[in-house]
């Protein structure tokens, strides 16, 4: 039987019932179920608190436009489950996503009666994504990590580059308090053999360093005073500009083609990352091409501007802020931009620490509309809205859904932040696209 898109979704969903179960031992049981296609695969991963999406992004358009045939596993989804195997920035189609995952599920079912517990949907994913990269015979595979790294599904990959964007606080329930224990379990990512690339400072850096000693892996570092830097000269709505440096090479006049300031540090990043990719696996990329692949770059749902005129607004800038230096960035770039107190539809999931994000938004002024995803886990509105008249001693507005809350939304731009679930609703309305029935 060939499934359909319809069956291949329900058989993921199906599992995620099985919910967060970090862990190796069942994607090394997949990957050797399906005949270890992980060894075939060169490239990157990426991990990292924040940017991490952000350097997949740039390090993707920068090979595409070399001619390289790129995979990467974008995380999570915004609209479609299929944007979670894409080729060359492209998702698969409905029944190329279909047949990827009917190729795994015998292999999940035989881990599953194994004894060592059914594989989460998160890891079905991952097995479908690996298997199909390594069918189609990408030349790179650029594959940002989900939570944490140690023990991430995707930690079953070593391609021989790897890259730790920053350390940060988020998700501290599982992945410790501190920025010590957080980067702790960010450092694993990186294998002995690798390239080793890091934007992390402070205490969080340390975990790096000392990962990539016990293991003799050269770390290629961004940031100021390191050897990879990208220094700011302007910013617009159609991306910034900065004056950036490698060992190798200055590139005065930089153009990057996403938003936000923040955004010059995660090109820092990326060449290093560019450089890793030349000395692990000779990947030689020219100063125009590189250039051409900066300013290409986007990053759907990631201070994403779009025309809200189907909705009756003139632009909407969509943005996945979900912890505090994500807001905190969020809150940067609109400064820059000249942004004054904006309209925020604001959605938040229980498990994030709503209180220190809406601190970080606080001093744009902003005038809210709380509003939730159709998610168990979704925050409700009203609660948002106490939270925020804790905070600031404001009130705001609510709604059940993000229809509602767009229909009450006023300014240019009104910027939807605060759960990625809700920037992909918001963005399939303002698309016209859905997932596949």
């Amino acid at each position: 039987m060939t499934l359909t898109y319809r069956q291949a979704v329900a058989a993921l969903t199906g599992r995620g019932r099985f919910g967060i179960s970090l862990g190796l031992e069942r994607i090394e049981r997949l990957m050797e179920e399906a005949g270890h296609p992980e060894r075939g695969l060169r490239g990157a991963l990426v991990g990292g608190t924040n940017g991490k999406g952000s350097v997949v992004a740039m390090t993707q358009s920068v090979l595409t436009a070399a001619g390289m045939r790129v995979g990467s596993m974008p995380k999570p989804h915004l609209v479609s489950y299929r944007e979670r195997i894409a080729i060359d920035g492209r998702p698969l189609g409905a029944t190329a996503f279909a047949a990827a995952v009917e190729r795994v599920l015998p292999a999940i079912d035989r881990v599953a009666a194994a004894g060592s517990g059914p594989p989460t949907e998160f890891e079905a994913l991952t097995a479908a994504a690996i298997v199909e990269l390594s069918r189609r015979r990408v030349d790179l595979a650029i594959v940002e990590v989900g939570l944490g790294g140690r023990l991430d599904a995707t930690n079953v990959l070593d391609l021989g580059v790897a890259a730790i964007t920053n350390v940060q606080h988020d998700h501290e329930a599982i992945l410790g308090s501190t920025l010590t224990a957080i980067g702790g379990e960010k450092a694993p990512i990186i294998k002995g053999g690798n390239v080793a690339v890091t934007g992390a400072t402070g205490r969080g850096l340390r975990p790096i360093l000392d990962r990539c000693a016990a293991l003799g892996v050269p770390l290629l570092r961004a940031g100021p005073r390191q050897p990879y830097g990208a220094t700011l000269r302007e910013t617009g709505w159609d991306g910034i500009v900065v004056d950036a440096r490698t060992p190798s090479r200055r590139l005065d006049g930089l153009r990057v083609g996403l938003l936000g300031r923040h955004q010059a540090q995660n090109a820092a990043v990326t060449l290093g990352v560019i450089d890793a990719l030349a000395e692990r696996w000779g990947v030689e990329i020219g100063e125009a091409t590189l250039r051409r692949g900066m300013a290409d770059a986007g990053w759907p749902g990631r201070l994403e501007v779009l025309d809200g005129s189907s909705l009756g607004l003139r632009r909407v800038l969509l943005d996945g802020a979900h912890n505090p230096a994500g807001a905190a960035a969020l809150a940067r770039a609109l400064d820059d931009l000249g942004v004054r107190r904006p309209t925020i539809v604001f959605g938040a999931m229980r498990t994030k620490r709503v209180s220190a994000v809406l601190r970080a938004l606080a001093p744009l002024e902003p005038g809210f509309v709380f509003t939730r995803v159709d998610d168990p886990g979704a925050h409700d509105p009203q609660t948002l809205a106490r939270i925020w008249r804790r905070l600031s001693g404001r009130a705001s507005r609510t709604a059940p859904g993000p229809d509602g809350a767009l229909a009450i939304a006023d300014g240019d731009p009104v910027v939807v932040a605060g759960s990625l679930y809700l920037v992909g609703a918001v963005r399939g309305m303002l698309t016209g696209t859905s997932e596949e029935k």
